[in-house]
């Protein structure tokens, strides 16, 4: 295993860091090979061609030699078709959420081919300005079921009756939607259920029960870890929340109180 060599299969750099004076340590996702760790010798230095390349969001074909943790990058190039320019800036935390959950819900060394093209859509349709929440709950969703987690939008799990959309349900994730009524605390509506399935979410009580939804079922497969992205997003929510209040005070004290003309009074 220690002479295995891998020619040019799709990968994506996931994270990377420093490794030494000139090189990096790459977590990857390859479409063929799963999650793996790749020490890319030298790509930090001045003359390297690859660095450009070996960044995040970019499809890239790299080959390597060697297994495990000591495998090395040898050859690396932009996919043919792909964007080397990565995300735009407004969908840069997006994106990194979307690695984080694949960093802690993929396996290292677990090919996961189905994943991989799901990840090389998702990047595609926010790079090409597509609604991110809708492009995040349906990433979220067709994770879970790749991954085995028994996310069934369908049926009820007792019994297997369809789904109603005038109907409401709990969720549990070790068991599925068990219904309850209309004013149940925490209950899904029938209709954004379906609507989750068929991936049409486009109407706000949609994509409110679908973030909820997706909120909890992630929770459960987690196991308790938790994303740093989604702190990070609270806290730029809330800078732009104070930044808003911010300006609006700006602006009400730049307005000059109007008075009554000279020589009446107000009534």
């Amino acid at each position: 295993m220690r002479g295995r060599r891998v020619e040019l299969d799709a990968v994506f750099v996931l994270h990377h860091r420093p490794w030494r004076d000139t090189s990096r340590m790459l977590d990857v996702f390859t479409r063929e090979h799963g999650r793996l760790m790749l020490f890319a010798r030298g790509v930090r230095g001045p003359r390297s061609r690859s660095a450009s390349l070996l960044q995040p969001f970019v499809p890239l074909l790299a080959s390597w030699t060697g297994s495990g943790e000591t495998a090395q990058l040898t050859q690396v190039e932009a996919a043919p078709g792909g964007s080397v320019v990565g995300l735009p800036a407004g969908a840069l935390l997006s994106g990194w959420y979307l690695n984080e959950l694949l960093l802690k819900l993929v396996l290292r060394a677990d090919p996961q081919p189905a994943v991989f093209d799901l990840y090389a859509r998702t990047l595609d349709r926010l790079r090409d300005g597509q609604a991110v929440a809708a492009v995040l709950r349906g990433f979220e969703r067709d994770l879970l079921v790749q991954l085995g987690f028994g996310l069934e939008l369908g049926r009820e799990a007792q019994g297997g009756a369809p789904l109603q959309a005038d109907r409401y349900y709990h969720f549990h994730p070790s068991l599925g939607f068990v219904a309850t009524s209309d004013d149940a605390e925490a209950a899904y509506a029938g209709r954004s259920l379906l609507a989750l399935a068929e991936d049409d979410l486009q109407e706000d009580a949609v994509l409110e029960d679908a973030r909820r939804l997706m909120r909890t079922a992630l929770d459960d497969a987690l196991e308790g870890r938790e994303l740093r992205t989604r702190s990070v997003a609270r806290a730029v929510t809330r800078s732009a929340a104070r930044a808003a209040a911010s300006s609006v005070q700006v602006a009400s004290a730049a307005v000059p109180a109007v008075g009554p003309p000279s020589g009446e009074t107000s009534t």
